[in-house]
């Protein structure tokens, strides 16, 4: 005799239960409406403009490089295109995306420069005439990841932190007085890097080539807040400026942006303002490590520079070995958009400046998507008309297990448009309501089995749990098809097909929670009535329905 399932009533209650909290989650996040894609509402277009004449590969490269970036932190179902052989043409939906604009734009080449010179501390430049001193380059710096990593890092076993940034203050004139991070004890200088090159880059900014002083004193910052024109060039040193307006006499590369391995952001632990946490590979670890610790106590600055602008120009207390973090005042939105510029790397080609934004309207009118919610319905409808006629009692489940499987779609829906960024767009729909005919199969396997083990002599309790024992392998079997392809749709496809896929995933997995925690439950929570158990004449149990002449025996029981 097949196994019964213990207490279906108390798996219904634990199930609604869950529902619940899933709405007490919804009510939290406060949206009840899910973000829609660029079809349905419209949103941001930023049209960029390559430099010169770039390869079809290169400008293929720089689009795969974009979309990872606005796409990376979820599904937004972004779409990114090239056009005209100099064009990269983004779509984002959402009427207010222009905070991804320098995401989308940023160059994202970053390297570690060492400052030969400063408006706030002109060193060795001081001799050459014409350095007037600047206001102090605060705000930022970098440090080694704390004892306690951030939260999107898994990096463990971090020290303190060991690396600080130049304080906001008017009257200081060398970052050599800047305040000293809080340590126990302050660590002996570690020797210089090893290997010529290192070598000569310390030695350079302590006696930096008259050619490049003179390009220094020449060298006109643009207002704060405008980046500077440089040729950021990784062998070369270059005169260039921070965002607040201050001019830097900075060394060649010491480490390059190709030597980072990963890019997070969040707040660290017992700290308040986020920060972007830096992984290296190991010659890159070495190589900070060397540096910092030749530099370390002397005041003086290693600069960070991304896309030719000084973002940060800390002092080192001592050798760091290990990632590293860049601080500054960075506002959520900021950080999010420096770690995923970083994270997947920097573009093989350069664009105009100021790219083209625009905001667009839905590429379909709302007559159109209303007809086509229309259409969902009436066919939903005419899927639970059927099963009415055709299971009588038992289509009664069909339609309780599609109003609760909405449900909980509705809620994941909301719930992801809020925590992954995911947007609704017409495909993502149709994955939707491809998943209804999948949730009706599961349905029909179930029954037909429940009749076959009743056609085959047993009572209606002990057929439920007979079939549901076939019948959960062959659903277990075909979900796992669907959910295979949508895996793969997704890991190969971009834009609104990936939406398309992930709604399809979702839903299959919905799919299998409502079949095995709802439909199995209440079909065995049923039987237990004698409406069914007794063959009613609606319940879709009745010798008529079965084709058999009178009930199995022990059909009432």
């Amino acid at each position: 005799m097949a196994r019964k399932t213990a207490r279906p009533g108390r798996t219904l209650v634990v199930f609604f239960v869950g529902l619940a909290i899933t709405y007490g989650l919804v009510a939290l996040a406060g949206t009840w409406k899910p973000e829609l894609g660029l079809d349905l509402q419209g949103g941001t277009r930023i049209t960029l403009i390559a430099k010169g004449a770039p390869s079809a590969d290169n400008l293929e490269e720089a689009r795969n490089i974009i979309d990872q970036r606005v796409n990376g932190t979820g599904v937004t179902e972004a779409e990114v295109t090239t056009q005209a052989n100099r064009h990269v043409v983004v779509e984002i939906p959402g009427q207010s995306r222009r905070d991804l604009v320098d995401t989308v734009k940023r160059q994202a080449q970053l390297r570690f420069r060492l400052v030969a010179c400063s408006a706030q501390a002109p060193g060795p430049c001081a001799d050459a005439g014409g350095v007037t001193p600047g206001v102090d380059n605060g705000g930022s710096g970098v440090t080694q990841n704390p004892g306690s990593p951030s939260p999107e890092s898994n990096s463990k076993n971090r020290a303190p932190f060991l690396m600080s940034a130049t304080k906001k203050n008017k009257k200081q004139s060398s970052p050599a007085a800047s305040p000293s991070p809080t340590a126990s004890t302050a660590p002996s200088q570690a020797p210089a890097p090893t290997g010529d090159s290192a070598q000569e880059t310390l030695k350079w900014i302590e006696n930096p080539d008259q050619a490049s002083v003179a390009a220094f004193e020449k060298f006109q910052c643009p207002a704060p807040g405008s980046a500077p024109t440089v040729n950021d060039d990784p062998d070369r040193p270059i005169a260039t400026c921070d965002e607040e307006g201050v001019k830097y006499l900075l060394s060649a590369a010491v480490i390059e942006g190709t030597q980072l391995t990963n890019a997070s952001y969040g707040i660290p632990q017992n700290e308040v303002q986020y920060v972007v946490t830096l992984d290296f590979n190991s010659e890159g670890n070495r190589t900070f490590a060397d540096v910092t610790g030749a530099i370390a106590n002397t005041g003086q600055q290693f600069a960070i520079v991304l896309d030719g602008t000084v973002i940060s120009a800390p002092t080192a207390s001592q050798r760091i070995s290990g990632g590293a973090q860049i601080s500054g005042n960075f506002t959520e939105a900021q950080a999010k958009s420096l770690s995923t510029s970083l994270k997947f790397g920097a573009l093989p080609i350069s664009f105009e400046r100021n790219p083209t934004v625009e905001t667009v309207g839905p590429s379909l009118a709302g007559d159109q998507l209303s007809a086509g919610i229309t259409a969902g319905i009436v066919g939903l409808l005419l899927v639970m008309v059927y099963c009415l006629i055709y299971y009588r009692g038992l289509g009664a489940v069909v339609i309780a297990s599609l109003l609760v499987a909405g449900a909980v779609t509705y809620a994941m829906v909301l719930l992801l448009s809020k925590a992954a960024g995911f947007t609704l767009s017409l495909p993502g729909i149709a994955g939707l309501i491809v998943a209804v005919g999948i949730t009706a199969d599961s349905f029909i396997v179930f029954f037909e089995r429940i009749r076959d083990e009743m056609r085959d002599g047993k009572s209606m309790r002990v057929a439920v749990e007979a079939g549901w024992a076939r019948a959960r392998n062959t659903c277990l079997a075909a979900d796992a098809v669907s959910l295979l392809a949508a895996v793969v749709l997704y890991i190969f496809a971009a834009g609104v097909v990936k939406g398309f896929a992930f709604a399809l995933g979702i839903s299959t997995i919905i799919d299998l929670a409502i079949f095995f925690w709802f439909t199995h439950p209440m079909v065995s929570w049923l039987a237990r009535f004698q409406f069914f158990n007794r063959g009613h004449k609606l319940s879709g149990l009745d010798p008529e329905a079965l084709g058999i002449d009178r009930l199995p025996a022990g059909g009432r029981a």
